[in-house]
């Protein structure tokens, strides 16, 4: 009775041996075992423990219990075990499969990695790498990796480049500044560079400055002198061909600007002077109404005065040829005086009691052709009537007479001849009775 307990409980261990899937071992258990090269892969469950007093009547048992088994027992009971053995083979040559070895290079530190990515793209996100606008990746993101593949990140850094005086910002994958020239295509043969040729260039970039070799032409004194320079200013080319600048001299080109290849620049020699001219300042005129005064009359009060101005000009000649003289200061030594003059509004009488009637046409006519500003070779006297300045003044009249007004001129003779008659007018008085 002893001995079948014993048996049955045997049976029912062997048959909870055989575990669910998801409670056999592990790949790496299954593996590590066929990899140590020991025994085969031993049952998913150990075996019973028996107790030594039991050991006969279990071999007993065992030997009823397959004697009454059919004979597809043993194939069914074996098959699950075997199943899992094939699914767990089959997983893990998937898995090496899937796996990669590749070379990544990044700008220019390579490395050797495993990876599951299928894709160049995939790789670098896993690897936590941006690619930005400038930076260059081979293969391209989107192509297919396989095991043995080598990838090339290099990352863009900008340059703030002057290149013979031009400004630009460029970008470049080259991690030395010989490298970013020869990437730019710069010829940097002879170039002054702001920057040693073996300087790094980081990810945040650089100020380079380049000035290639250029050959310059100077005339100067008759003679023409060729330079290969790079020099930054036109001022430092000339000196680099030992050619001086004194006193006001200068170039055709200014100092500062940058010099070109195949430029041409011309040395003046300029010898200056200064000349002093004094020039007379005009006056001007005030004109001042007088109703004391008849119309058409003026008097000057005041004579008029020019000033005096002293400028000072600067005479240069450039190259042997005298330039147009450039004025550079002045300076008024004497003010001027403006002239005064008085101007009548009183309104003129038109008669002169007893001197209407006469030919006083006639009379001027004969006196000085019918011009009031006519005066004799003389110059004592003057206008229509030719008075001298006694006479004109005695009869209310102001200056002279030939600076009167005609009709002014008329009225002073009518009261002059009340006065003398025609006496004053001894070859045409005849004429004021015809």
């Amino acid at each position: 009775m002893s001995t079948s307990q014993g048996g049955h409980r045997a049976g029912r261990r062997g048959a909870a041996a055989t575990l669910p899937l998801h409670e056999q071992p592990t790949l790496p258990q299954a593996l590590g075992s066929a990899r140590a090269g020991g025994t085969p892969i031993a049952p998913l469950a150990p075996p019973p423990a028996v107790p030594p007093q039991g050991r006969a009547a279990a071999r007993r048992g065992a030997r009823r219990r397959k004697a009454a088994r059919p004979a597809g027992d043993g194939l069914r009971r074996l098959l699950p075990q075997a199943l899992v053995v094939a699914f767990l083979a089959g997983g893990t040559s998937a898995f090496v499969a899937d796996d990669k070895e590749i070379r990544l290079s990044v700008d220019g530190v390579p490395r050797t990695l495993h990876t599951f990515a299928d894709d160049v793209g995939e790789l670098l996100a896993d690897e936590g790498l941006t690619v930005g606008e400038h930076d260059l990746v081979a293969p391209a993101p989107g192509e297919e990796l396989s095991a043995g593949d080598e990838i090339v990140l290099r990352y863009g850094r900008p340059v703030a480049l002057t290149l013979d005086g031009h400004r630009r910002r460029v970008w470049t994958t080259a991690d030395t500044v010989e490298g970013a020239l020869r990437q730019l295509g710069v010829r940097a043969e002879g170039a002054y560079l702001s920057v040693s040729r073996s300087a790094a260039i980081s990810r945040t970039g650089l100020a380079l400055d380049v000035r290639t070799e250029r050959a310059v032409t100077f005339l100067a004194d008759g003679r023409e002198r060729t330079v290969r320079t790079n020099a930054a200013t036109v001022a430092e080319a000339l000196d680099e061909a030992g050619i001086t600048l004194g006193g006001e001299d200068t170039t055709s080109v200014p100092g500062d600007a940058f010099p070109r290849d195949g430029q041409t620049v011309t040395v003046l020699r300029i010898t200056g002077s200064t000349q002093t001219r004094e020039e007379a300042v005009p006056y001007a005129v005030e004109r001042v109404r007088d109703p004391g005064l008849f119309a058409g009359t003026e008097v000057v009060e005041r004579q008029g005065s020019p000033g005096l101005r002293r400028i000072t000009y600067h005479l240069r000649s450039v190259n042997g040829v005298k330039q147009k003289p450039r004025r550079t200061g002045e300076e008024l030594v004497r003010e001027p005086v403006s002239r005064k003059v008085r101007v009548g509004t009183r309104p003129l009488p038109t008669s002169v009691s007893g001197a209407d009637g006469l030919n006083w046409g006639a009379l001027a006519a004969c006196e000085s052709g019918g011009r009031p500003n006519a005066v004799d070779p003389s110059g004592t006297y003057g206008g229509l009537y030719q008075f001298d300045p006694g006479t004109w003044r005695s009869l209310g009249g102001t200056g002279v007479a030939q600076d009167a007004p005609a009709a002014e001129q008329t009225y002073r003779a009518k009261k002059l001849y009340v006065q003398r008659g025609a006496g004053p007018w001894p070859h045409c008085g005849r004429r004021l009775f015809r």
